[in-house]
């Protein structure tokens, strides 16, 4: 599998940025996406446990565009 660079957060640090990549994968459209590491208490207990190691996630397609589903509804585009 090989990633392509999509973009990073303009408003971050050099080399300490949020990225997107694409991914070539041909069974179905994915994303990896980097970013900070999650330090708060709350949130970590919401989730469960994130193996350390765990630094860049997959995406797939679908889930992306319910994201973005959702920012148009909070902005009224929908």
């Amino acid at each position: 599998m090989r990633a392509r660079f999509l973009g990073k957060d303009p408003d971050s640090q050099v080399d300490n940025s949020p990225t997107l990549f694409a991914t070539d994968r041909t069974d179905r459209a994915t994303y990896i996406a980097q970013g900070w590491r999650v330090t708060d208490p709350q949130t970590l207990a919401d989730i469960g446990p994130v193996p350390d190691h765990e630094t860049l996630i997959e995406i797939p397609e679908d889930v992306l565009k319910m994201y973005v589903h959702r920012y148009q509804e909070q902005e009224g585009q929908s």
